[in-house]
């Protein structure tokens, strides 16, 4: 009626089965065949369980954190498995570049609080030593060092990543065109600088010009050295897609809505952000326009532009999407488009004087009983952030006005770097 050969490799192998037969014949073969590609299957997820996991390191001052920073980290996170980051100390920052704007616990808050961060070190040394690299390799089983392709040069004129380079254990990141933190406190020193003079400037015209990218000009007292009076930043749809979760509320989902200028974003904006995400299952963050900031905060806001802004809150693990320009006031249209379940706010905010306003932006969700105040967990706003600078701003301007000239060799001399 039929037959069958059955082939057998060394015991310990694989076995080969060939089957022929008169009747029945493929019944048999497929059902052989289902069982050797079952034990195939489960022998590649073993093997993918096993494998080691490409662990990466960073590291930085994370100073007033912003979305260059963020990308660099998205970046350094495709290179392996698990991202490392560590955090470097502010006495570390003090010796090597002039005093933080934040200090290392509000630093810290940032970087955990970055979707593609895995680990934080923190306290980490300023320059990777032999004797700290051995630690990262050893300790924390670190594959590749990472950094950006512009140069981190000592203040004795060496790479700060020299060992890596050698040891054949350093991977180069494109840097994030259009922002840095001796930027950002370029723009703050302006804005403070600008106020004080004259009222026949026209500070409305001059703060949209530094937020959107444009030089003002200056008087001859103004230092042209620091180099922080361009931004570089070219917002693109695909840097939004690569900063996205890329999905949506589930059908039963519970959607918190919170909403704000987010400028210079910072720890007391990420903890509040964290406690709004813990009262449901998708956290919907508003974003004000330019224009609105500028009416509720003044001429001088904000530092940061829209597309900026958005990019920092989008970069926040506890962040699920964002509304880019949103309305002031929260209306019941828009509570039904997003359905939305709760509308929070906090009580540490720039203008927290909104109830007591004739159009109250919040009176449909109050109306609503859908609305509540959050205890914010930090003391911290925009402008706590801003009178650091204006409390030390001589310190920070030599400190620009040293950043500033290799900022300006970096844009002179940079070529086209692949990726990102």
């Amino acid at each position: 009626m039929g037959s069958y050969e059955a082939v057998t490799e060394k015991p310990g192998t694989a076995t080969k089965w060939v089957v022929t037969c008169m009747v029945g014949g493929v019944i048999v073969g497929v059902s052989l065949l289902g069982a050797y590609s079952s034990q195939l299957g489960m022998f590649w997820k073993s093997r993918r369980r096993n494998k080691k996991p490409v662990r990466v390191y960073m590291d930085g001052c994370f100073d007033m954190m912003h979305y260059g920073h963020c990308n660099a980290l998205r970046q350094a996170r495709a290179l392996g498995d698990q991202l490392i980051v560590g955090v470097v100390s502010d006495a570390e920052i003090i010796a090597n570049k002039g005093p933080p704007v934040t200090p290392l616990h509000e630093r810290l808050i940032m970087v955990n609080a970055v979707k593609w961060v895995d680990e934080v070190i923190p306290e980490a040394p300023y320059a990777i030593t032999e004797e700290f690299m051995k630690k990262l390799f050893d300790e924390y089983k670190i594959d590749y060092i990472i950094h950006g392709d512009d140069p981190c040069v000592l203040p004795d004129g060496t790479d700060a990543y020299a060992h890596a380079k050698k040891a054949g254990r350093y991977k180069q990141i494109k840097r994030t065109e259009g922002v840095s933190s001796t930027d950002i406190v370029g723009r703050m020193l302006l804005c403070v600088r600008e106020r004080s003079i004259t009222d026949s400037h026209n500070h409305s015209s001059l703060q949209r010009q530094f937020s959107n990218g444009h030089s003002p000009k200056f008087e001859a007292g103004a230092s042209a050295a620091s180099g922080t009076r361009i931004s570089h930043f070219l917002p693109t749809s695909r840097r939004i897609v690569q900063f996205s979760n890329g999905r949506g509320p589930g059908p039963d989902s519970r959607i918190v809505y919170i909403d704000g200028a987010f400028d210079l974003f910072h720890a007391g904006h990420v903890e509040i952000l964290r406690l709004a995400r813990d009262l449901g299952d998708f956290l919907l963050v508003g974003i004000h326009t330019d224009q609105t900031v500028s009416a509720t905060r003044g001429s001088h806001r904000p530092i940061m532009n829209l597309h900026e802004r958005s990019l920092s809150v989008l970069a926040c693990r506890y962040v699920d999407e964002v509304i880019i320009g949103a309305p002031w006031e929260v209306s019941k249209d828009m509570i039904t488009t997003f359905d939305i379940s709760l509308v929070v706010h906090g009580t540490i905010a720039e203008n927290n004087d909104f109830q007591k306003e004739e159009c109250n932006p919040y009176a449909v969700p109050i109306s609503m009983g859908i609305f509540k105040i959050l205890d914010s967990p930090l003391d911290i706003t925009t402008t706590t952030i801003i009178r650091r600078i204006v409390a030390n701003h001589e310190a920070y301007q030599k400190r620009n006005e040293k950043k500033g000239e290799s900022e300006k060799r970096y844009y002179e001399d940079k070529t086209h770097v692949s990726g990102d």
